[in-house]
């Protein structure tokens, strides 16, 4: 019996330790931002803000062209 109860208790307790904290540390890993992380919201930063500048760069053409464009667009939806 006694041969019995080593196994069963590395099972039971020793095996769902190790894997919880082999996962809580990856988990740890996965939080942290890498420098490739950085440079990728930077760019999209910068793509964001050149978007934004586009609209509003159209939103100025179309209000000096059809003054009432937003209210129309707005009565549609």
């Amino acid at each position: 019996m006694d041969g019995g109860i080593l196994p069963i208790l590395a099972l039971t307790v020793v095996a769902p330790i190790a894997i919880i904290g082999h996962y809580v540390t990856k988990w740890k890993a996965m939080k942290q931002v890498t420098p490739k992380d950085e440079e990728n919201m930077g760019s999209l930063r910068e793509r964001a803000e050149k978007l934004e500048d586009r609209l509003e760069s159209l939103e100025r053409i179309l209000d000096d062209e059809i003054p009432d464009w937003r209210r129309r667009t707005h009565d549609r939806l």
